[in-house]
């Protein structure tokens, strides 16, 4: 259950940040410039994140 929760949380959290890049972009303007590359980044440092916590679900379930 738990392990579960944590990877769904982790692909709403990476979900939700590309959202929001995909939004400055199209916002564009000042926005745009201040935050659309800084939150990709931190959207790859999150799939990073999601990945070592799937990874790590799937390794001590036992899959």
């Amino acid at each position: 259950m738990t392990g579960k929760f944590l990877v769904g949380v982790a692909v709403v959290v990476v979900a939700l940040i590309l959202v929001a890049g995909l939004y400055t972009l199209w916002v564009g303007g000042e926005t745009s410039r201040n935050w659309s590359n800084r939150l990709m980044r931190i959207r790859v440092l999150a799939q990073f994140v999601a990945i070592i916590i799937i990874m790590a679900v799937l390794y001590f379930s036992g899959h």
